[in-house]
């Protein structure tokens, strides 16, 4: 039977042509918990892999997702870098544990009595080369033979347009766990042209369930100390109520060892505002550089589980000016195995019709026409969107005389971009040798590409003199990591299966916590200062606009940062300047989400060991009012460069003479001065 593979960065989907209509198979619907039973979940199969405390070997899907203590999550992401995971005592790359869920899929499959031999495989739109080899590797190492490599959002339009037997043009906004691809497509005698697409590899789901745990984690003041099980119990309760968040106004939030948490679709919603807002990005760009209207495209699906984030349908059907397919016509989480296995099929002559693989990127090698000191630039030889098979030959020539070889670095590029932007993409560097140092002339060479409708590249080079062949090599490793043979993936497969259970985790009792007492001498010094009517500095107290000073020096207009570093200097610069005094630090929510990534780890540390205070979410006047409030019962000294002008009313005393300070970086010193916050002026 024809068979389509959504290979997902979450989840993957396997679907099947049976004659007649695509059926998606529900491959683990046994290991799937009644509270995860949701619309089309029964036909998902998790991309992760586990490990428990009863069981040797992995785990995988939804056994390893709702019964594993430690998982192994995204390893599609890691594909690109060809990264490695700790399994046990020792790490495996990411293609290894990317075998074994293919193999998993495959053995589901043949328990109910599906053999899967080969199939067409989905892959991003915007994925790279060597990610599209590994994909193919995996599979291949799993026993599946990959029939070709399809665009998801090629495979989703398929699906869609097979249904309804009609022709047009169609915008694919897929919102997955991991990246974010929007493509245009057209829809012409069976062709489908992919015009455009563009998109963003590490934005999905995943980094939704990091918004969610922060507010979660709000409502705590404190980071709790999770136990791995808890950890994993508490990644699933984070999932599982955005998921709810999509149908429901509000969901309880189970956090292990403590109360639930009650979070609303609303407080989501603003969490994530400018994830959605840099997800739609990649449409404006592509309507952008087609020069087309959104009117001009006639249908819009929506595919992929953080697409179906009601906030995130409104942005889009606000952006287009028009309603979005509906989840009946085109399932958001099967639409992309249904449309691959719709491809198998007409592959497989199972199905009348004509379905064109386009290559997404020109492909080509690098040289310097002006000779070793020019410059380098990007000579393609099969263009962006040629119809596949492809195939091209041009001629090229040694910079040098008498050389005894070249090197042939071969490029996924766009020759309108300079080489040496992060779009492009070199997989790897082959050599031609020549039978002997010959001249520049009778060392020219032919180089030809050969681009499959499978997607696997080609690359033959002749001598133009005499015929001779230089090089005939199919492109198996990579610059950026190399691409394991299939017999090292098995080997792996064979110790991953072998790798014990883990230890179950058991939390030391802590240690009873020993309160600070003044000593007597303290108590005396501080008795005598306040008789003689003198302010002692150890009682003086101070809360600190932290967010406020975490942008001091940096410019919002120019893209630049908060620094947390740079609150953590002046903090300690006051305390230095005051010693023993009392300093509270508030920051906003949205602190943890403008840092540098670099930062978020101290940051949550400082909030978690409540050095620094976090305010709720949905905070009115958010820290500011925490500052002032907690400054104007305490009689402390609020720490701010702003001038808190919508509060000065409800807190005159913000005016009195020695209330403020401003913090100011000068010359490596920090200086913190007696400012009167400027009255707002009356309209």
């Amino acid at each position: 039977m024809a068979t389509g593979i959504d290979f997902g960065t979450t989840n993957s989907v396997i679907a099947q042509w049976n004659g007649s209509e695509v059926e998606p198979l529900s491959l683990d619907g046994d290991n799937l918990n009644a509270d995860w039973f949701y619309p089309s979940f029964e036909n998902l199969f998790p991309t992760v892999a586990g490990q428990s405390s009863l069981r040797q070997g992995l785990l995988y899907g939804w056994e390893a997702k709702l019964r594993s203590q430690r998982t192994i999550e995204a390893c599609k992401r890691m594909l690109k870098s060809d990264g490695a995971v700790q399994v046990g005592s020792r790490r495996f790359p990411a293609i290894s544990v990317a075998a074994g869920v293919f193999a998993a899929m495959r053995e589901r499959a043949n328990s109910v009595l599906t053999d899967i031999e080969s199939a067409v495989i989905t892959v991003p739109a915007n994925a790279k080369g060597g990610a599209r080899y590994r994909t193919r590797a995996a599979a291949d190492a799993a026993g599946i033979k990959v029939k070709a490599l399809l665009n998801e959002p090629t495979a989703a339009a398929l699906a869609y347009m097979h249904h309804l037997q009609e022709e047009g043009t169609i915008m694919v906004f897929d919102w997955g766990g991991g990246t974010i691809d929007v493509t245009v497509l057209e829809h012409v005698d069976g062709f489908f042209h992919e015009k455009i697409s563009h998109g963003i590899t590490q934005l999905g789901g995943i980094e939704v369930d990091l918004r969610l745990r922060d507010l979660v984690i709000g409502r705590l003041r404190r980071v709790p100390e999770f136990t791995p099980t808890e950890e994993r119990q508490f990644a699933l309760a984070i999932e599982q109520t955005k998921i709810r968040l999509s149908t429901e106004e509000s969901v309880h939030v189970e956090v292990p060892g403590r109360s639930s948490v009650e979070i609303a679709r609303t407080e989501l919603e603003e969490a994530i505002t400018d994830l959605v807002e840099e997800a739609l990005q990649p449409a404006r760009r592509c309507l952008n550089e087609l020069g087309m209207k959104p009117t001009e495209v006639d249908d819009i699906l929506m595919i992929g589980g953080t697409s179906q984030i009601p906030s995130v349908r409104r942005a889009v059907e606000r952006l287009m000016g028009d309603e979005t397919v509906s989840t009946g016509l085109c399932d958001p989480m099967t639409a992309v195995a249904e449309g691959a296995a719709v491809a198998a099929a007409l592959f497989d002559r199972e199905i009348d019709g004509v379905l064109k693989v386009t290559s997404m990127y020109a492909l080509g090698t690098t040289h310097q026409p002006g000779g070793r000191n020019a410059k380098m630039v990007f000579s393609p030889l099969i263009k962006a969107g040629s119809p596949l098979p492809a195939v091209h030959e041009k001629s090229y020539m040694p910079n040098g005389e008498f050389v005894s070889q070249v090197s042939i670095p071969i490029w996924e590029a766009d020759p309108e971009r300079p080489l040496h932007d992060p779009e492009n993409f070199q997989l790897t560097t082959l050599k031609v040798e020549f039978p002997e140092r010959l001249a520049r002339e009778d060392a020219e060479f032919h180089l030809k590409y050969t681009y499959t409708d499978e997607g696997l590249l080609q690359v033959r080079a002749t001598l133009a003199a005499t015929g001779e062949v230089l090089l005939d090599e199919e492109i198996r490793d990579f610059a950026h990591g190399g691409c394991l043979p299939a017999h090292q993936i098995r080997q792996d497969l064979r110790e991953l299966a072998l790798t014990p259970p883990l230890q179950e985790f058991r939390r030391p009792k802590p240690k009873p916590a020993q309160p600070q007492v003044p000593t007597p001498k303290v108590l005396a010094k501080h008795a005598k200062e306040r008789a003689a009517g003198v302010e002692s500095v150890d009682d003086r107290s101070f809360v600190v606009d932290g967010s406020n000073i975490a942008w001091q020096g940096k410019d919002r207009t120019r893209g630049e940062k908060p620094s947390f570093s740079r609150l953590t200097d002046a903090v300690a610069a006051l305390s230095k300047e005051y010693p023993g005094a009392r300093i509270t630090v508030f920051v906003d929510p949205a602190l943890r989400h403008q840092i540098e990534p670099a930062e978020q780890a101290a940051l949550n540390a400082a909030i978690g060991n409540e050095e620094v205070l976090q305010v709720p979410s949905g905070t009115h006047g958010k820290a500011d009012r925490s500052v002032t409030e907690l400054a104007g019962r305490t009689g402390a000294t609020v720490v701010t460069n702003d001038n808190y002008a919508e509060l000065q009313v409800e807190y005159p005393w913000l005016m009195d003479e020695k209330r403020v300070l401003g913090a100011q970086y000068a010359g490596g010193i920090w200086m913190f001065l007696s400012r009167t916050p400027v009255r707002p002026r009356r309209r």
